[in-house]
């Protein structure tokens, strides 16, 4: 969104803080979540709770650059992103108030959450979660040579794969967990080995990947679950067409398991509602909302024991759980710096 239209709206949301501020409690929300289902979620909490929100969509960049410039006059209560290690840059850069919750620190496991501080209050809390999966030919691809990261570097696999940017947030994130996993010197050389693989420069979205995937410009891509999901759900025949023509694996499952990123929430550090936006942060995690969102977009719960029931995630795991990776998501993060020299000397961009 471009930044006039930002601050026109970040203007309207001040203007109706102000308005309805004796007739009605709020939240004023910077969301980078752009998912029409939403809509529901947040109709249903002014309905059960009567505090309205008020919302100024961009992407998670744009949030963190609006929240430097406006400071402490910032109108914003809460924030909604959709990646862990931009969470993260925003503890890092303080732009999030710590806040204590019974509720979220009890269903919200430790490993989808920041690290507490030192009082115990916690910046972020994971919301959902969604898989970085292997995306391949099934005509042309066996499952075994690409059922781990680490064989996307494979001499066996050279030519055969496409990525979207590797400085996308999505795959440093994906880069930063798998140097947790096998060190900094061991990553280095995988990533070298994934550009030396590649069918093509980077370009593109995660759709796209899939897409050519089908298409026959690669056999291989690196693709977020939520994508894959959409394609088999899809109202158009094309889109199904696609997803006919590739399975997916979840990577590591005889090792470290799948890596998953999340879309996430925090109360912004200048906050004039902070007991609204805590309660909206706990209604994000209640099994009714955690549901929207799988269903919605085609995630998986963040929050413990929430069953959902959606036909493509189902059909992608055979209905069977998954392993996913237990390190804590802040440690990708941390990461990031890292990330980005490695992907720098591999000239991998």
């Amino acid at each position: 969104m471009h930044s006039f239209k930002i601050l026109a709206l970040a203007c309207a949301i001040t203007a109706a803080t102000a308005a309805t501020a004796h007739a009605q409690e709020v939240v004023n929300l910077y969301s980078a979540r752009h998912y029409a289902t939403d809509e529901a979620l947040y109709n249903n909490f002014t309905k059960a709770t009567g505090i309205k929100i008020n919302r100024v969509d961009s992407d998670d960049a744009g949030i963190v650059a609006r929240l430097k410039a406006e400071g402490a006059a910032s109108p914003a209560d809460v924030v909604l992103m959709v990646d862990a290690a931009r969470l993260y840059r925003g503890e890092k850069d303080k732009l999030f108030l710590p806040i204590r919750s019974a509720k979220l620190e009890e269903v919200i496991p430790a490993n989808l959450r920041a690290q507490p501080e030192a009082d115990g209050g916690i910046t972020w809390f994971g919301l959902s979660t969604r898989a970085r999966v292997i995306a391949y030919n099934k005509a042309k691809v066996n499952a075994e040579d690409v059922d781990s990261y680490e064989k996307l570097a494979d001499p066996k696999n050279k030519g055969k794969i496409c990525i979207r940017s590797a400085s996308h947030p999505y795959n440093l994130s994906l880069f930063g967990a798998v140097t947790e996993h096998i060190g900094e010197a061991k990553a280095q050389q995988w990533l070298q080995g994934v550009k030396d693989n590649l069918a093509r420069p980077p370009k593109g979205g995660d759709t796209d990947q899939i897409k050519a995937v089908a298409a026959g410009e690669c056999d291989i891509a690196v693709t977020n679950s939520y994508y894959f999901a959409r394609l088999m759900r899809s109202s158009n025949p094309d889109d199904v067409a696609v997803a006919n023509k590739v399975s997916v694996v979840f990577p590591n499952q005889s090792s470290w398991g799948t890596h998953l990123n999340i879309a996430g929430g925090a109360v912004a550090k200048y906050s004039k509602n902070k007991d609204n936006a805590v309660k909206f942060l706990e209604y994000l995690a209640s099994p009714e909302a955690q549901t929207y969102f799988a269903n919605g977009n085609n995630e998986w719960p963040a929050a413990k024991n929430v069953q959902t029931d959606n036909p493509a995630l189902k059909a992608m795991t055979q209905d069977k759980p998954f392993k996913s990776e237990t390190i804590p998501i802040s440690a990708v993060g941390s990461n990031m710096a890292k990330v980005q020299q490695m992907l720098d000397r591999a000239g991998f961009q």
